[in-house]
């Protein structure tokens, strides 16, 4: 049994659902109706725009209904609802509207990390596994029955922005394993041990100003897990005190000895000094420019002992 031929709705905003959405197209299922926030400005001229997932959804000639509330939308018949990284809370009239429900996928291994920002969060805090959820939607936020989790590996230096390509295309699967079930009637529901639930709030600039008397571990999580936003971005100072550039800083690795070298400082061989280890940073980007290599930015910038950096908004 496959997911052909059942009539489906999904709404979605972000490129998270765009993996799930693509399979289930090449899976032959009939995507009854796209939902999706509306466009909104983006760019230096402000220009309308649709979300990454409608862009998608219109290139594949899907209908797309860009609203503020689904919930006073009209939707068509469908024996389910897909729900990813939307950004609308759903009332029990419009989740209950499909014949077998509504499913949400969602990127942490739930009931840990509920909240908007799952990848982030998992990363700056050091986790060493993540993975996805798929759950009923309920009115609490995250909070609906298990119905399939998956477990993903995160690299030493991965990035958020990594992590969240790969874990949305391990989710398309998951979410189709799961219409099957629901279409065979085999579908199991586990309730979340609600006393175990994390959160993952919204990120702000905030969460981006390093502290480098904090440990060096702490900060390359901190760096891996902002990028690509907000993103940690460092005017780079050099022992005048003149700031000679900006950069967004994207990988870094703790350098496993005792440090040798100021805080925030860098030593003889470039590494910047912790409360406890020397961070090597191994890749950034300059403002107005691509991600390159520190090996590559030093070719034409200075990256040199007694420079620090210094933590902006």
């Amino acid at each position: 049994m496959t997911v052909q031929g059942m009539k489906l709705i999904f709404a979605g905003s972000g490129e998270f659902g765009i993996p799930t959405l693509r399979r289930l197209l090449e899976s032959g299922a009939t995507i009854q109706r796209v939902y999706t926030q509306p466009d909104r400005p983006a760019g230096r001229g402000k220009k309308l725009c649709p979300t990454p997932l409608a862009g998608y959804a219109l290139q594949q000639g899907l209908e797309v209904v860009r609203t503020a509330d689904i919930n006073a939308e009209h939707l068509p018949p469908a024996d389910a609802m897909v729900v990813i990284a939307f950004g609308q809370k759903i009332a029990p009239h419009v989740v209950h509207h499909p014949r077998f429900g509504s499913i949400n996928l969602h990127a942490s291994i739930l009931p840990r990390y509920r909240g908007a920002a799952p990848i982030h969060w998992a990363r700056m805090n050091g986790e060493t596994v993540t993975g996805n959820s798929v759950i009923r939607l309920a009115q609490k936020m995250d909070a609906g029955p298990i119905l399939a989790q998956s477990q993903v590996a995160i690299g030493e230096t991965e990035t958020t922005g990594e992590l969240h390509d790969r874990l949305a295309e391990n989710g398309a699967p998951l979410i189709e394993q799961v219409l099957v079930q629901l279409r065979l009637g085999t579908a199991v529901e586990t309730e979340q041990d609600h006393t175990q639930a994390t959160l993952a709030p919204k990120l702000t600039r905030e969460h981006t100003l390093i502290k480098w008397n904090d440990t060096a571990r702490k900060i390359c999580h901190q760096i891996l897990g902002l990028y690509p936003w907000p993103g940690c971005r460092v005017r780079v100072i050099d022992d005048h005190e003149q700031e000679i550039d900006q950069v967004t800083l994207i990988r870094a690795r703790v350098v496993e000895s005792v440090r040798d070298g100021f805080v925030g400082i860098l030593d003889a061989n470039g590494r910047i000094g912790a409360a406890d280890h020397m961070i090597e940073i191994l890749e950034l980007q300059p403002r107005g420019k691509r991600p390159m290599t520190l090996e590559a930015y030093k070719n034409g910038h200075p990256w040199k002992e007694g420079m620090r950096l210094e933590s902006i908004h």
